[in-house]
């Protein structure tokens, strides 16, 4: 029987974690999950205000204390002054991984000019991965999903294809997806059989 994979939903709003709007990241997330991974998991949900402090306590209890292998942000990545998500991201990190930061623009690119004031990154602490993702649903996914042409093929890879082995690489849980949301790549040595 395998674990339970613990995974981060942190949504960062001063105004959803006020109650003057709804939150639509977290469900957002909490979708978009549930159809790709095949791995049971099982989500520790936050909500919380734009304010570095909170950021980084919140990520440090996810990541040190509940155990979570995956961190996923939503909010306050763009150039704003309430905007600090990246740098309590930053402040937290053991190390910094700019490939998620910089597929995540290139994929963004793709639908608006916009995408290069994001400043979302991607760092490991400890044994779990954190990344900043976009604030808008549409872009949620396909930040995670990438680009596919009118026949489904893929054009430009998501990011969670990455995500997966980048967990193992850190010591956290085996993690497998549905291949037909997203093909999670990890070279042949790394595979291990499927699970009947």
């Amino acid at each position: 029987m395998s674990e339970v994979v613990k995974i981060g939903l942190v949504s960062i709003s001063d105004r959803a974690s006020a109650g003057v709007y709804e939150d639509k990241g977290i469900p957002a997330l909490q979708a978009w999950l549930a159809r790709t991974l095949t791995t049971q998991w099982q989500a520790e949900v936050r909500l919380i205000a734009d304010d570095q402090p909170t950021i980084e306590e919140t990520l440090i209890e996810l990541c040190d204390q509940a155990g979570c292998a995956l961190v996923l942000t939503t909010g306050g990545t763009g150039p704003a002054l309430r905007d600090v998500t990246p740098e309590a991201t930053l402040a937290v990190a053991h190390k910094v991984m700019p490939g998620f930061g910089e597929q995540m623009r290139q994929i963004s690119l793709a639908f608006v000019p916009t995408a290069i004031l994001s400043r979302q990154v991607g760092v490991v602490r400890g044994n779990s991965l954190i990344l900043n993702l976009p604030g808008q649903p549409k872009a949620i996914a396909e930040t995670l999903e990438g680009l596919k042409d009118a026949d489904g093929k893929q054009k430009v890879p998501g990011i969670f294809a990455a995500v997966p082995y980048c967990i193992d690489l850190i010591g956290g849980p085996y993690i497998e997806t549905n291949e037909a949301v997203v093909k999670a790549f990890r070279p042949k040595s790394a595979l291990r059989p499927k699970l009947a």
